[in-house]
């Protein structure tokens, strides 16, 4: 059985990026290196709409690897695999190679 979560609102569903820790040779890497707080966007919500009635997108879109708060969000299990839901406004900012 499949299961997808769609997130209301302005909300989105990220699978947090676990960095490496130790490198291809096996060293391995002081825990405080390996600490970045990012995830890939696995679900977008609608949106909102504003006292006018005009909608207000999210911000980011599938796929899309966003820098996140240290703190917050809201831990989703689906399945074996462990994602988190954050509102569109807590995403510090996307991360481009």
């Amino acid at each position: 059985m499949a299961t997808r979560l769609i997130p209301s609102l302005n909300r989105i569903l990220v699978e947090k990026i676990v960095p490496p820790s130790k490198t291809i040779a096996g060293i391995l890497l002081p825990e405080k290196t390996t600490k970045l707080n990012s995830g890939k966007v696995v679900a977008v919500g609608p949106g909102l709409h504003d006292s006018n009635g005009n909608h207000i997108p999210v911000s980011v879109k599938e796929g899309d690897t966003v820098l996140l708060p240290e703190y917050g969000g809201t831990e989703v299990k689906l399945g074996d695999k462990e994602y988190h839901v954050y509102r569109d406004d807590d995403v510090l900012g996307t991360i481009h190679d």
